[in-house]
């Protein structure tokens, strides 16, 4: 998830637990716990593109890091400021309940997170949340301004908690709403006679209305978009082939390995000009609802014509227009 969710939630979820002991202190201990796992963005600063894509979300986003940090985090905030009367295992359970949750959230989303390092590389994701939906940060946003400045008679607690629960509600409507378009995947794919052998389907950018469906094949993807008020019958899906043949002359190439195993091998590879471009296609399309053949978010250029930092942002908005968001608002509505 992005920065500013796991801020204004920790801040919710430090209300609950040591608000009504430790004040307004616990709003930025809740942020900061909260935060914690995000640590890794420092690898960038010696690391290759490549290596810190495959860095983030590894070991801080363990649940290793969880069960030795955990305990520390607790003996620290107990030494902090005595003397106090919150109990050692309050402060275990707060600390725990921050790390777990910020690794929750972020199972949500295409990235992936390592849940099992160093023990297995393996990554976890749920794929069914974008990494920055305004209507499931607004509230506990609003929510934690309002505890900065909100009166210990006005029940705080009851406050945070209304935050936390939203997210909780919001969490399972994108699962519901992931069911409803499996569905229609599994149903239309038949109809349609679209074999593949493996698939994936996330929400489209700043909501939970409109997905992007990829379909594997041996050859290439099958891309589509579907909203779950669709009633039509069909997904129109665009092809594009994986050209794995254009990776010949760079197949050594030490990045190259890396983006294999970020990507998941949901990957295609394009020439442009005189150069190849690596596309991850897990991070979907730039506007793809409303121009099927659009490129893809996330590209890395393997011959370096450009510069590769920033590589998963610096496609996210890409394209977007006034015309590009109406047509995002017909597709949600449904076809």
């Amino acid at each position: 998830m992005d920065s500013l969710t796991h801020i204004v939630l920790g801040a919710c979820i430090g209300e609950v637990f040591i608000g009504k002991k430790a004040g307004r202190r616990s709003l930025f201990l809740g942020a900061v716990a909260q935060s914690l796992p995000d640590i890794d963005f420092v690898a960038s600063f010696w690391m290759t593109p490549t290596q810190d894509l495959i860095a983030h979300r590894g070991i801080t986003h363990s649940l290793l890091f969880v069960l030795l940090v955990t305990p520390l985090l607790a003996w620290l905030a107990d030494k902090w400021r005595r003397p106090h009367d919150i109990a050692f295992k309050t402060w275990l359970l707060f600390f725990a309940v921050e790390l777990l949750t910020h690794l929750s959230l972020d199972i949500f989303n295409a990235y992936g997170t390592g849940l099992l390092e160093p023990f297995s590389h393996q990554r976890f994701c749920v794929h069914a949340m974008f990494v920055a939906d305004p209507l499931f940060t607004i509230l506990p946003a609003v929510i934690a301004v309002l505890l900065l400045f909100m009166k210990r008679d006005w029940n705080r607690k009851r406050w945070a908690a209304i935050a936390i629960l939203w997210c909780v509600f919001y969490l399972a409507v994108d699962v519901f709403n992931k069911s409803i378009i499996e569905g229609a995947v599994k149903r239309v794919t038949k109809q349609q006679n679209i074999e593949y052998r493996r698939h994936f389907t996330t929400p489209t950018p700043l909501n939970n209305l409109l997905w992007y469906i990829v379909l594997e094949d041996d050859k290439g993807y099958h891309i589509g978009y579907r909203s779950v008020f669709d009633t039509k019958p069909t997904i129109d899906f665009t092809f594009f082939p994986r050209n794995d043949s254009l990776l010949n002359p760079v197949k050594d190439l030490e990045e190259l390995k890396d983006l294999f195993i970020f990507s998941q091998g949901y990957y295609t590879i394009e020439k442009e000009e005189n150069y190849l471009v690596f596309n991850d296609l897990r991070f979907g399309q730039k506007i793809g609802w409303y121009k099927p053949k659009e490129s893809f978010v996330f590209h890395y250029y393997l011959q370096r014509p450009y510069g590769n930092n920033m590589v998963v942002q610096r496609g996210r908005f890409a394209n977007w227009d006034k015309a590009a968001l109406l047509s995002m608002w017909h597709r949600i509505k449904g076809e």
